[in-house]
């Protein structure tokens, strides 16, 4: 379930509610009772392990020399 971020208007406070997509955002504060807006946070994301990401791009392993030049329209697997 998605974690939102709340921020009250009446008392300053700010806080976070676990809810389901399907659930209505709050609208009220669990401290002072106030209306409440709802906060576009930043997300955090980290690639961990192997995959994609460590195989491809993240390693220092550099990648082949292209017999074309570096064009994928000279190459002839590209036909």
């Amino acid at each position: 379930m998605p974690l939102y971020e709340y921020h009250c208007k009446s008392c300053d406070n700010t806080f976070e509610l676990r809810q389901k997509f399907s659930d209505a955002p709050a609208s009220e504060c669990p401290t002072c009772g106030g209306p409440v807006e709802k906060l576009i946070s930043q997300s955090g994301f980290s690639l961990k392990g192997g995959g994609w990401y460590g195989d491809g791009y993240g390693g220092s392993k550099a990648a082949p020399a292209c017999p074309s030049g570096g064009s994928c329209a000279g190459c002839p697997s590209a036909s």
